[in-house]
Parts: C-alpha cells; structure tokens; sequence
C-alpha cells in the first residue's frame, strides 16, 4: 500500500511539471490518503502484535 501512495506521489509531481494542474491534485489527494491508510494499518498491527506478547 505504501508503494501505492509514492506511485500516485510521483504521478502528482510530473503531471505538476508538465501543468496538469487537476491531475496532480487528484494524484497527491489520492497518494495522501493510502499514506493515512497505511499508517493507520501499521500502527493497528503494531498494537495487536504488543498485545500478543511477541
């Protein structure tokens, strides 16, 4: 998932480069929110794994 959030990050910079004003918007809007997702997941299987006891 997080090689997702960079694959839509580096799409929002060169559609920023090239002037696609809208696609880069959407592409880091999308990047930013798989970002949140994956941390949120992460900090999730971090807590079941503490609570395990492993």
């Amino acid at each position: 998932m997080l090689h997702y959030a960079v694959v839509f990050f580096i799409i929002a910079i060169i559609a920023a480069v090239f002037g696609f004003g809208g696609i880069a918007a959407g592409a880091a809007g999308i990047a930013k929110i798989l970002f949140a997702l994956f941390l949120v997941l992460a900090v999730v299987t971090f807590l079941i794994n503490i609570a395990r006891g492993r």
